[in-house]
């Protein structure tokens, strides 16, 4: 069985609630400009435009058929979590998109969603993620930046939210976010090319050394596009810690307990990333749809020297284990008819 583990939706029954409840949320908005559609929270700028594969299920299958991809791990979009929305508000922002997430799941066997939780709060975000998890979600896909631009993973605030991941051993898949603060990033589409890569990097480095996956051993983290800068930069964060010993982590301790998608494009990459964090660690991703993702997610896989217990580990098997899919189903791509 093949499962792609890095996949984004914005279900279009959410998109159409949005449409005919305009009032629904206060502080969401949904614009339409021609054929584009975009979205605001609490008077920021509008969100990029919402692809439509991001809500096409017809499309998403076929192209899962196409790639002979049994199975697909799906989160929301980043740009649509809501971070800058306040308090319970945003709450009731995250259970709306899980409940719609959970719609396009029920349409679509192969897909099985991530929620969303109000980061922003984080006794909120915990009690948000008890609901999914009861709900039948297996974790959560979450931004690397939880006031929507800025704030740390780290901070005393979000321990109920890790607390409570931890306690029910979920699944984290971590997301950077599209805005990285750095303006030398304008231009040459930067904050895809590598801003994506450095955001993830500073997130991760910080619960490193925060000793945050030591805390928090029940949480299963799954650090999108191979890890960003980490796995390369083990060394130095290593030497880091050696020279302050008193207050940091090692970040080896957090590392090991931390799993990759293969969203990296080169078999050299994938092969260093295997030796590094061990193949039982690593998992297929595409990062469908955007353009910037693996059209074709299993060719890095096959063109990287791997044993078939590696090959067989990355495809599926690891992430049939953390996210809790059943191998033995079959005729997974089938869509209702009312799709």
């Amino acid at each position: 069985m093949i499962i792609d583990t890095h996949a984004h939706v914005v279900p279009a029954s959410l998109i159409e609630v949005l449409r005919a409840e305009r009032r629904i949320f206060p502080s969401v908005r949904l614009l339409a400009e021609g054929e584009a559609t975009r979205m605001t929270f609490a008077g920021e700028a509008p969100t990029r435009t919402i692809s439509p594969r991001l809500s096409d299920l017809q499309t998403r299958k076929e192209w899962l058929m196409q790639r002979k991809i049994d199975h697909q791990v799906v989160g929301g979009w980043t740009d649509v979590y809501g971070y800058e929305l306040p308090g319970d508000e945003a709450a009731d922002w995250a259970r709306f998109l899980n409940e719609h997430l959970r719609k396009d799941a029920d349409a679509l066997a192969a897909l099985t969603p991530l929620a969303t939780v109000p980061l922003q709060n984080g006794t909120l975000a915990a009690r948000v993620l008890e609901e999914a998890l009861d709900a039948g979600f297996t974790g959560a896909m979450i931004g690397t930046q939880p006031k929507g631009v800025g704030g740390t993973l780290d901070h005393a605030e979000l321990d109920p939210f890790w607390e409570v991941a931890s306690a029910r051993h979920a699944t984290i898949f971590l997301h950077p976010m599209y805005i990285c603060g750095d303006d030398r990033l304008n231009g040459y589409d930067l904050l895809n090319a590598v801003g994506r890569l450095t955001d993830t990097t500073i997130a991760v480095a910080r619960l490193l050394f925060s000793g945050h996956l030591t805390r928090f051993p029940g949480v299963t983290l799954v650090v999108s596009h191979g890890g960003g800068a980490v796995p390369y930069a083990l060394g130095r964060l290593r030497r880091n810690r050696a020279i302050h010993p008193d207050g940091y982590a090692d970040p080896f301790d957090g590392f090991r307990r931390l799993f990759f998608d293969t969203v990296l494009f080169e078999p050299q990459a994938l092969r260093f990333l295997c030796d590094v964090a061990g193949a039982d660690r690593v998992v297929l991703g595409s990062d469908y749809p955007f353009p910037i993702g693996d059209p074709e997610p299993a060719r890095v896989v096959d063109e990287t020297p791997l044993t078939e217990a590696e090959r067989r580990a990355i495809l599926g098997e690891t992430a049939a284990r953390i996210f809790h899919i059943d191998c033995g189903c079959t005729n997974q791509t089938e869509v209702d008819e009312d799709v």
